[in-house]
């Protein structure tokens, strides 16, 4: 049932201790080694034997997307270059990407809290997993791959595209479980149905999804197309790429490999730590990494930390289901919006497709938000009154859930752009700086 049952099922005053070490020891090392935390460190009047306690975090910098944007490519490395045997990428869409570090012990690591991650999701050496995540300077697919390996699994590499390919292949070889984003596989299943392949004639038992939030009635719909168990995998390439935290079985959360990565939550505006329970910005300071490792990451990332026992036995903390991002929230007459948020509002109906698009605009004063929903062709050929009355209520779900208003526009099957990576779920219009 476990991968690493020393550590995932460690007493808690025991991991406290072991993640103190680590603390004490990381903060020396990039004391020593990047001139970056050296010199804000000693600005902020901190020195590596100050931090005595858990609780001592408080005293440390946050580090930002715009500090590893800064120092690129190799300025936050706390190893020599002939110590880094790989590096990864940000995909770079906006400005130059952020790079990460990798030495061996790092590789390591990674390939160890992926194998962790799998075997949470029930993966064992006899499944055959097919990884359509990028391979690349993205991290997605040889996080996973590594990690397959490492627990013995048979391991298809296809990365992405090639649909009709990969379908083919899932019924050639048996494939037992499929890594990618959540956003392909509902499209996985859109070509499945084009293809006539009943999926409940593959061998497909569990669906690893990550590298965009989404919702528990998304993975319903996954569930149901696919004849799957869908699980959700976080990561990011700043901290250490997929396997960071991984969901279980009894659904209560995903398990934050915290023997390696120590998670808080942050109020996003005044940066003061919040308690358990409480909803915030999560916080991510890399315990053990040596290429390149980072204090207190602001991973923008927006959700809630547990630490109730969970039934599977694992003492890790857990977190609810990524809610949404501070920096793809959107503000709609003062109201904060995630597209995560509508997505459940709409799959509540059971009549909309897991395809959406929210498109903002400004008229006047007055930011106008409108909804557009793909529905299926039956719904689609349906009479103009039927379409009338399912728009408005997806409307009132949607105004009930944001408690906003909101225009939603039906649109045909397949109208919406379909990604292999991750979905782009909004359109903003407004001039926020004008």
């Amino acid at each position: 049932m476990y991968w690493n049952r020393e550590m995932e099922c460690m007493p808690p005053e025991q991991k406290k201790k072991l993640q103190l070490e680590r603390l004490q020891q990381l903060v020396q090392r990039v004391y020593e080694t990047v001139p970056h935390y050296q010199r804000i460190l000693r600005e902020m009047g901190v020195k590596p034997h100050d931090i005595r306690s858990l609780d001592d975090l408080a005293k440390l910098p946050f580090t930002t997307k715009d500090d590893l944007r800064r120092a690129y490519p190799f300025n936050l490395f706390a190893r020599p270059m002939k110590d880094i045997v790989r590096v990864h990428a940000s995909s770079g869409t906006t400005g130059k990407p952020t790079v990460v570090g990798y030495t061996a012990e790092d590789i390591a690591v990674w390939s160890e809290v992926c194998a962790r991650s799998l075997a949470c999701a029930g993966v064992t050496d006899n499944d055959i997993i097919q990884i359509a995540y990028g391979y690349g300077l993205f991290t997605g697919g040889l996080g996973i791959h590594y990690g397959a390996e490492k627990l013995g699994a048979t391991v298809v590499p296809i990365s992405t595209g090639n649909t009709k390919r990969q379908i083919m292949l899932m019924q050639d070889f048996g494939t037992t479980v499929i890594a990618c984003t959540p956003s392909y596989a509902l499209h996985l299943a859109e070509v499945m149905e084009e293809m006539e392949v009943d999926p409940v004639r593959l061998r497909l038992r569990i669906g690893i999804f990550g590298a965009e939030p989404w919702s528990k009635n998304l993975g319903r719909e996954i569930e149901q197309k696919l004849n799957i168990l869908a699980v959700d995998i976080y990561g990011l390439s700043e901290i250490m790429g997929p396997g960071v935290a991984m969901e279980c079985p009894y659904d209560m959360g995903l398990h934050i490999f915290d023997d390696h990565f120590l998670p808080e939550i942050i109020d996003p505006e005044t940066g003061e730590q919040l308690p358990y329970g409480e909803k915030g910005e999560l916080v991510i300071t890399t315990l053990s990494k040596q290429g390149f490792p980072l204090l207190r990451y602001r991973t923008r990332d927006v959700t809630i930390l547990h630490e109730e026992p969970c039934p599977c036995g694992r003492t890790h903390v857990r977190m609810s289901r990524v809610m949404g991002r501070t920096d793809d929230m959107l503000i709609i007459r003062g109201v904060n919006v995630f597209p995560s948020q509508v997505e459940s509002a709409l799959l509540e109906s059971g009549q909309a497709e897991p395809h959406y698009l929210l498109v903002v605009d400004r008229k006047g004063p007055l930011d106008i938000l409108e909804v557009w929903v793909e529905v299926s062709e039956k719904v689609f050929a349906d009479e103009v009154r039927r379409l009338e009355t399912l728009e408005k209520k997806l409307q009132h779900s949607i105004e009930s859930t944001l408690g906003i208003s909101a225009k939603v526009k039906l649109v045909e099957p397949k109208t919406i752009e379909r990604s292999q990576g991750k979905a782009k779920r909004v359109i903003d219009k407004r001039d926020l700086y004008k």
